[in-house]
């Protein structure tokens, strides 16, 4: 694991364990159906980091022969992993604030109550930063999913807030309405999540802005006529490129040789292509 994907991965296991503490503690105390729901999505943000930093080690490991081209694909199976717990655990925060909303329990609430959801606003507001920026650096799916789901958590704290905002004022039936708010967001976010990883794990098609550099890329190269053929998919998190050029027929092998070479080479610069094949068409 890269030095800076190793400091993202910790980052975001100390701040969510010291988020899960004070959670816990503020919930259990009050009562309020809102502040466990914040500690159980932060349980999950622990988890979640935990399956990142395994995943992401295994995707760094170089080629061996039963993985010729790496092993990439386990970063995206480290998104699939957040989606689906947050699935799990929103569908558990929506059964009980469902039962709270028809039988209310009125929190015990106190400044230290209270605070949390702000604590937990301002934590997830750098969290969020950092980890979009880390994870645009070092094209990380894993780390961008760990950027949204650090997103998500200031919405979820902020509908804590307005529900125990609710319950000070004499309004107890907001706590679990508030409850109710975070497990759709969370589960929304989950799907979200668990979408984009899929289309990784499937192999999907670059976007089309990336695969017009590639033609301008493949096109640049002296001794290139033209192409018949662009492919590309992506392998995890990065992608690999098919392409078919059409040369002169009449030169010799070995500069059509060069010529596909400097292709692949001019190809593969560009940001997440990890291998390209040329394949030359003599016309």
């Amino acid at each position: 694991m890269t030095p800076v994907a190793f400091r993202a991965t910790f980052i975001n296991i100390i701040g969510n364990t010291a988020l899960l503490i004070i959670k816990l503690w503020a919930g259990l105390q009050s009562g309020s159906i809102a502040l466990i729901s914040e500690a159980i999505n932060s349980l999950s943000d622990i988890v979640s980091s935990v399956a990142t930093f395994i995943c992401v080690r295994i995707s760094e490991q170089q080629a061996d022969e039963g993985h010729p081209f790496g092993h990439s694909r386990a970063e995206p199976v480290a998104g699939l992993i957040i989606a689906i717990l947050a699935g799990i655990l929103s569908f558990e925060i929506l059964k009980e604030s469902i039962t709270r909303f028809f039988y209310p329990q009125v929190p015990k609430l106190g400044v230290f109550a209270m605070s949390v959801p702000l604590i937990t606003i301002i934590v997830k507001v750098f969290m969020t930063i950092y980890f979009k920026k880390t994870g645009k650096a070092i094209n990380s799916p894993a780390l961008r999913a760990t950027a949204v789901d650090s997103l998500m958590d200031i919405f979820v704290a902020a509908a804590a807030l307005a529900g125990l905002i609710g319950a000070w004022f004499g309004h107890p039936v907001l706590d679990p309405i508030a409850g109710l708010v975070i497990s759709l967001w969370i589960m929304y976010t989950g799907y979200s999540i668990g979408m984009e990883n899929i289309d990784y794990l499937m192999g999907k098609a670059p976007e089309s802005a990336l695969l017009r550099e590639i033609e301008r890329k493949t096109l640049s190269v002296k001794g290139v006529k033209a192409f018949n053929t662009v492919r590309a998919h992506y392998v995890g998190n990065f992608i690999h490129v098919e392409i078919h050029v059409e040369v002169d027929r009449m030169l010799p092998t070995i500069e059509s040789h060069d010529i596909g070479e400097e292709v692949e080479k001019r190809v593969e610069g560009l940001e997440s292509i990890q291998k390209t094949f040329v394949h030359i068409d003599p016309v």
